[in-house]
């Protein structure tokens, strides 16, 4: 992290930026996204070391600040380290507490789509911050029928590839997708636009590439939430 980030001139701004991407995109997330967010903002607020950019915080005291048991410390700690969100930087191990590093890269990637909201000021702010922060997977937007049988079949197909590609993660953001197609297009939507981001950025590539295996190279692949469709 560069001066702003460890005592020097803005330090305190920074963190706030943070600390607010972290608590929108949350909010504007799926319930388990909320207490997802809320627990990292927590744990940042609380013991994150800006000036050596570290966080080192045993999973009992976690636990404890949380309220929870410390399968579920665990299973938290495993999710943001599965999705970039932290880096670990010294495991844990013979009584030695694990330390971990914010990922400012992946945290502008999955905040993104929330800069805006928050207000133009913050979103340039946030684009100075991170390193290319503005550098999402864009699909165009567009209307299209419904599908048939035969489509859903294709679709299944497309989506066992990704399954076997992402196993972890397919249950939680490839299956809800909502999927209608024409003879030139696939749309697949989300429930908010944070969610349809997240898949933009992190699975766009490999479901254009699964869907032109699927159905040809000149098939259209489009992700939006339903917001986005209900203005198209």
């Amino acid at each position: 992290m560069d001066n702003r980030h460890n005592g020097g001139p803005g330090a305190g701004a920074v963190k706030y930026d943070i600390l607010t991407a972290l608590a929108i995109s949350g909010l504007n997330g799926s319930p388990r996204d909320q207490i997802s967010m809320m627990r990292l903002g927590s744990i940042l607020t609380a013991r994150y070391n800006w000036r050596r950019d570290e966080l080192s915080m045993g999973q009992k005291e976690m636990a404890a600040l949380w309220g929870v048991g410390e399968r579920t410390v665990k299973r938290e700690v495993k999710h943001w380290l599965a999705t970039g969100l932290l880096i670990c930087t010294r495991n844990g191990v013979r009584g030695r507490v694990a330390a971990y590093k914010l990922n400012l890269h992946r945290l502008g990637e999955m905040t993104q789509p929330i800069w805006d909201i928050v207000g133009p000021d913050f979103a340039e702010r946030m684009r100075l911050l991170i390193p290319g922060g503005d550098r999402v997977i864009r699909l165009e937007t567009h209307r299209t029928g419904p599908e048939t049988i035969e489509e859903q079949k294709g679709w299944a197909a497309v989506s066992n590839k990704l399954k076997a590609r992402f196993p972890s993660q397919h249950d939680a953001w490839i299956a809800p997708l909502s999927v209608t197609k024409d003879t030139e297009m696939l749309v697949l939507e989300t429930k908010n636009a944070f969610s349809a981001e997240y898949i933009k950025t992190h699975f766009g590539r490999d479901i254009v590439e699964a869907a032109h295996a699927e159905w040809g190279r000149e098939m259209q692949i489009v992700i939006r939430s339903s917001k986005e469709a209900d203005r198209a």
